[in-house]
């Protein structure tokens, strides 16, 4: 089985209204991602506070290693028409 499409990761906690938004958007574009629970698992938070620059809050959205930032980010590039073609790349 190959894996088609990019790599797509997404730091969440259980109850974040901004986790939601975000993984929504992305299944509504038909993308597959990893969820990476950071309320349950503390070695990944700080993981994730490594990967993203210091940023603590969640969501924090990596796409094929590249940091997107979080769930207004993710949004902000879907408005300027700039998510599609990284999610096609």
């Amino acid at each position: 089985m190959t894996m088609q499409g990019p790599k797509v990761e997404i730091y969440t906690t259980l109850l974040c209204p901004y986790c939601h938004r975000a993984k929504a958007l992305l299944r509504s574009k038909g993308v597959d991602f990893v969820e990476v629970d950071v309320g349950r698992q503390g070695t990944q938070r700080q993981d994730m506070v490594t990967r993203a620059g210091g940023r603590q809050t969640v969501p924090q959205i990596f796409i094929d290693g590249r940091h997107i930032g979080g769930c207004d980010d993710l949004y902000a590039l879907d408005a300027r028409g700039e998510l599609d073609p990284i999610l096609a790349a």
